[in-house]
């Protein structure tokens, strides 16, 4: 999530920024190329829409949302847990509704805290992996009519919780994005890890690392729902960058359980590319995508981006981070890329798509600060697949934060506004968004604002 300090890359002196006004008032729609429609195809709705309005100032000061809408606070920072078993823990981060029995949903939510976090996850018996941790993952049960019935503790004692991916039966994947080791920050376990949690019956999965997954800073997993395949990001922002991995479990689609039999994991190889921010065209096409096999996946001596993978290395990005599956394809997003710290090119992010079935990666869109995409010191981090096609996107970077939502017609429009902030009247600095995610109906969006720590279940005239 927050892992860097903001700071906005160089505008190209022949083509200006375009204005956060702009884009967000939505004067004129943002036109996306033929290949960033390929991102939609198979969902629910075919026809675009060029959003919901304009944003209405929330008299309460949280939330501002287009006519018609409304939204619910499900839970905030430093109430009591309804279990009884501590505070609600701070930095609410990645999250999945799942769907439960008799119309209940179960949301499982990621706190990515630090030792120096300000609410740790409390420690629970069968569910604590290193005490010494204050990361983990709550669960919130709703009933069919939104209502919170529950909240409670799904893993703890990890560390910085930041992304993760839902499974096709039904659990949540959550990730460390660290590599401390114990010793590090009063751990008393190694970390960096990838931790299987059940929303519905925590105890289930108790507190188990996926060490087969690798060790290293993970930000968010997709599963191939026909192989099995996990896919899984680095979110490194210090050079050498992170990598795009894959992981061949030995019992895959094996349901709750069946990641602990251990397996293969590989890095991605692009031919000729050892860093893709150098890729600024949309719809840059690659045929020949080669797997590396990770000489350590523990890391027990080197980080994994800096082993040995032979004379022809692996490929390197900055800020992988939002990672999800659609139709026969796996979308991955690299949040920024900037020069003046190690990257071969520049931009405000980028989203890829990589097929499978023909080894294929298309670079679906890149967001400025030289092309015709641009969103101002903005960021893609969080990202998911709206209920009536398109997308949501949580930004991150400076200023007021928002959810923004991408027609399938590739227009860009404002779903939400955050009001919240934590600083100054001088020195505003917003809660950013994250863990936005859509209940098994489509009919509420769930999103955490981070800090604040505040869970929002958002409901109206969805198309």
């Amino acid at each position: 999530m927050t892992s860097a300090p903001r700071r906005p890359a160089t505008a190209s002196a022949s083509r200006p920024l375009a204005t956060r006004r702009q884009i967000l008032a939505g004067s004129a729609a943002v036109a996306f190329t033929g290949a960033f429609a390929e991102l939609f195809a198979g969902t629910a709705s075919a026809r675009g829409h060029s959003g919901y309005g304009p944003l209405l100032p929330d008299p309460d000061g949280l939330l501002d949302l287009p006519k018609g809408f409304s939204y619910r606070v499900l839970s905030r920072e430093g109430d009591p847990l309804r279990s009884g078993e501590g505070l609600v823990p701070s930095n609410h981060d990645g999250m999945a509704a799942f769907r439960g029995r008799n119309g209940r949903v179960h949301l499982v939510r990621n706190h990515e805290n630090r030792v120096t976090g300000r609410i740790g996850v409390p420690t629970v018996e069968g569910l604590t992996y290193d005490p010494a941790g204050k990361g983990g993952c709550t669960a919130l049960e709703l009933d069919a009519r939104g209502q919170v019935r529950g909240e409670r503790v799904a893993v703890a004692g990890t560390a910085v919780n930041c992304a993760g991916g839902p499974t096709p039966w039904n659990t949540w994947l959550t990730c460390e994005e660290t590599e401390d080791r114990v010793g590090t920050n009063g751990y008393t376990k190694d970390h960096g890890f990838v931790f299987e949690v059940d929303g519905a019956d925590p105890r289930r999965t108790g507190a188990v690392p996926l060490t087969a997954m690798g060790r290293f800073q993970h930000e968010a997993v997709a599963i191939d729902p026909e192989s099995g395949i996990v896919y899984e990001t680095e979110d490194a922002f210090e050079k050498p960058f992170g990598l795009f991995y894959r992981f061949l479990p030995e019992k895959p689609l094996g349901g709750t359980g069946s990641l602990r039999a251990g397996g293969a994991l590989e890095a991605m190889r692009v031919p000729g590319v050892p860093d893709l921010s150098s890729i600024q065209e949309t719809g840059a096409r690659f045929d020949r995508v080669e797997w590396v096999p990770v000489p350590d996946p523990q890391a027990s001596a080197t980080p994994i981006r800096l082993q040995d993978f032979g004379p022809k290395g692996v490929t390197h990005a900055q800020k992988l981070e939002g990672c999800y599956w659609g139709g026969s394809s796996v979308y991955f997003v690299s949040s920024y890329a900037r020069s003046a710290e190690g990257s071969a090119g520049d931009h405000f992010g980028q989203v890829w798509r990589y097929e499978p079935g023909r080894r294929r990666l298309t670079l679906v869109i890149v967001f400025g600060p030289d092309t015709d995409i641009q969103l101002p010191g903005e960021s893609p981090d969080n990202i998911c697949l709206a209920s009536g096609g398109g997308l949501m996107v949580c930004e991150d970077g400076g200023g007021a934060q928002h959810v923004l939502g991408v027609t399938r017609r590739g227009e860009v429009y404002p779903m939400a506004r955050g009001r919240q902030n934590i600083g100054t009247a001088e020195e505003p600095e917003w809660g950013e968004f994250a863990g936005v995610t859509f209940s098994p109906d489509g009919g509420t969006m769930f999103v955490n604002c981070y800090t604040p720590g505040t869970t929002f279940a958002v409901s109206g005239p969805w198309r």
